[in-house]
């Protein structure tokens, strides 16, 4: 999802925020339209591949392009009219990800998920780590698909010996075959979009890694069709929500913070490592 999502906004120039502001109300729109594309593939295709044949035309840049060219540049589309084949009728917060870079260079970005508090609680004897309960990640009434975001396509309903779809994002990011970023989050289905926000942050608009993980993010995962977004009450993005609005686009507004992406960037001049905790849950950037 995250490449389809980045192979779509190649097709655009993002535009740069104005100065005080970490997006412009323009990105903001192509990467909610890129979002919500993937999240509609994610919901017809995505499962155990055991189970589920998975196209591989998904991360393709001709598939992209043919999804960016349905993108409106000045409207929101409404996700209902993507729907297609899918007949249409919260979120925890026990996930956790840290980013690791050793002095060689060698590089970890994890994202361990528990599900709900204590997982299945279940502690692995003599390794002291518990076991996840990722029940409520398959599809769980087969058929049923609805506007409040509940899917219900083949791909990811239960069945015996079968993975369920989870939303970790743990991700890389090399400029030139060189680390440049290391990156994740928790944060239930809007794992993967916090991740694209900070790879956009970094890669396309240059912010220090600090910045990127300071700045608000948004989330629209196809159903509810609706944006969820950090900066709603922030006075600075008053006008970048107006924008948004008057294009089509409707926002969650009880939507609370969004994810908690500690990361690491690597300075290509010198090697230098860049630590930068996320502020949304307390974690701290350390070096050794």
């Amino acid at each position: 999802m995250l490449v389809e999502m980045l192979n779509i906004l190649e097709n655009f120039e993002l535009k740069r925020p104005e100065k005080g502001l970490a997006w412009s109300p323009e990105t903001m729109h192509l990467a909610i339209e890129a979002m919500r594309r993937a999240y509609r593939d994610r919901a017809e295709f995505l499962g155990d591949p055991d189970f589920a044949k998975i196209p591989p035309g998904l991360i393709t840049k001709d598939y992209a392009r043919k999804l960016a060219d349905g993108i409106d540049r000045a409207r929101a589309t409404p996700s209902e009219s993507l729907a297609g084949d899918i007949k249409l009728a919260g979120e925890s917060e026990s996930t956790t990800h840290f980013s690791v870079v050793d002095a060689s260079g060698m590089a970890v970005s994890n994202t361990y998920t528990l599900e709900y508090s204590f997982g299945s609680r279940v502690v692995v004897r003599g390794a002291g780590f518990l076991l996840n309960n990722e029940m409520g990640d398959f599809n769980q009434t087969p058929g049923r698909t609805d506007r409040q975001g509940d899917v219900g396509t083949a791909p990811n309903v239960i069945a015996p010996g079968k993975r369920m779809l989870s939303s970790q994002c743990p991700a890389f990011v090399a400029k030139d075959g060189k680390l440049l970023l290391v990156t994740g989050s928790p944060g239930g289905r809007a794992i993967i979009n916090t991740t694209l926000c900070n790879i956009l942050q970094v890669v396309d608009f240059g912010q220090p890694v600090y910045r990127a993980v300071s700045a608000p993010r948004f989330h629209q995962g196809w159903f509810p069709d609706k944006v969820r977004f950090e900066g709603l009450s922030d006075p600075l993005y008053a006008g970048v929500v107006e924008k948004l609005e008057q294009m089509g686009h409707t926002f969650d507004r009880g939507a609370a913070r969004q994810g908690d992406a500690h990361s690491i960037w690597i300075d290509p001049a010198g090697g230098k490592l860049h630590g930068a905790a996320d502020r949304r849950l307390g974690g701290k950037a350390a070096g050794y």
